[in-house]
C-alpha cells in the first residue's frame, strides 16, 4: 500500500485520509479482463482533512467546487492492465490537481497601451493588404 500523499514540500496527506475503491476496468487486459479490479478510484474530504491550513483549505474549496461529488474530490485511473500501476496514476493525478488548487493567485495584469511604433506597424500593414485584395478584384465589383 502507498504511504502518505506528498502534494508540496510543506502539505503532505496521511495515507488514512485517502479512500481507496477498485472495480472491474473496461480497459485492455487479456485473459485477465474480468477477473482483476484494476480500476482505481481515490477520493479525499478535503473539507475534514488535517494537511490543510484554512486558508489553503478555501482556496482549494473555492477552485475545485466543479469537480467535488457530495464535497469529496474523487479520481479515477484505468489506463493500464495492473491495479498497482493506476494505484501510482491515481496518486500523481491526486496531488497534480491539489498542487494546481493550492497554488498562489497569478499577479494581476497591469494594462497598459501599445506603444506608437506598434500601432503603426499594425496600420500600415492593414493597409499593405487591403491595397493587395484591391489588386485581386475584377474591374466589374
Amino acid at each position: 500500500m502507498p504511504g502518505p500523499l506528498r502534494v508540496t514540500r510543506s502539505v503532505v496527506i496521511p495515507e488514512r485520509e485517502l479512500t481507496w475503491r477498485f472495480s472491474r476496468s473496461s480497459g485492455p487486459g487479456g485473459q485477465s479482463v474480468n477477473t482483476a479490479d484494476s480500476r482505481v478510484e481515490l477520493s479525499l474530504d478535503v473539507a475534514m482533512t488535517s494537511a490543510l491550513g484554512p486558508v489553503q483549505r478555501a482556496r482549494v474549496l473555492e477552485r475545485l467546487s466543479r469537480r467535488f461529488v457530495d464535497g469529496v474530490l474523487a479520481v479515477r485511473a484505468s489506463e493500464h492492465r495492473s491495479q498497482l500501476r493506476n494505484r501510482e496514476a491515481a496518486l500523481e493525478r491526486m496531488a497534480k490537481i491539489l498542487a494546481g488548487a493550492l497554488a498562489p493567485p497569478p499577479p494581476r495584469r497591469r494594462p497598459t497601451k501599445p506603444r506608437r511604433g506598434a500601432v503603426e506597424r499594425r496600420l500600415a500593414d492593414k493597409k499593405r493588404r487591403s491595397r493587395t485584395k484591391q489588386l485581386r478584384r475584377n474591374e466589374e465589383d
